[in-house]
């Protein structure tokens, strides 16, 4: 099976509501090992692997959730916005404090 096939069979087998509640403990997952890593733990592999199920479960949700191809969209227009960020070319702490109004 190619992969929107096998999205569309698990939400189809296991529904749409727990197939979310597991896009989001996977993303959870993922969040918690690039947490160790910043703190210093050598776990490439697991960073690795939960962003293999985190990707998995996001394609699921594309399934879910894309109509007319408004990911794509949102995805083209952020990176255009994320494009010219590195053009100007502004520190990180200038991001940051942007970001926090500070």
């Amino acid at each position: 099976m190619i992969p929107n096939e096998i999205y569309a069979q698990a939400l189809k087998q296991w529904g749409k509501p727990m197939q979310v509640i597991i896009a989001l403990e996977e993303m959870s997952e993922l969040a918690k090992e690039l947490t160790k890593n910043l703190r210093g733990k050598e776990n490439v592999p697991e960073v690795c692997e939960e962003i293999a199920d985190v990707e998995i479960m996001l394609g699921q949700m594309r399934a879910v959730f894309d109509e007319e191809n408004q990911i794509d969209i949102m995805r083209d227009k952020k990176l255009m916005r994320l494009e010219d960020m590195l053009q100007k070319n502004p520190s990180a702490s200038d991001v940051v404090n942007r970001r926090t109004g500070t």
